[in-house]
């Protein structure tokens, strides 16, 4: 079998351990696999603005809550209504600091 490059794939029988001693041979490959994310994020404005807004509407100080997760990187500040937990922790914290740093200081520099 022709693998992406173009070379010959080589393949090796490998011994799989089953249940109760029962061992069966996989073939596997010994070509390197690579494995890609997708790594395509909302912009760091729009993240936190969906964040504040699954905050509020939870009855949350998104202020409080976003300066708690913040400083300790405890994801449990931040609520997982309409996935905000997650849409948060796609960002480093520092990256999260960095954006509402460049953000409040381009405001008041104006």
């Amino acid at each position: 079998m022709l693998c992406p490059s173009g070379l010959a794939e080589q393949h090796v029988k490998v011994p799989v351990k089953f249940g109760k001693g029962v061992i069966e041979m996989a073939n596997v490959s010994q070509e390197t696999m690579m494995f890609k994310r997708n790594r395509e994020k909302a912009p760091v404005e729009q993240t936190v603005r969906e964040v504040c807004d699954a905050l509020t509407e939870k009855g949350y100080n998104p202020k409080d809550q976003l300066v708690g997760y913040l400083l300790s990187g405890d994801p449990t500040y931040i609520t997982s209504y309409k996935d905000a937990r997650n849409k948060l922790r796609q960002y480093e914290r520092y990256e999260l600091v960095e954006a509402l740093l460049e953000t409040y200081l381009a405001v008041i520099r104006k």
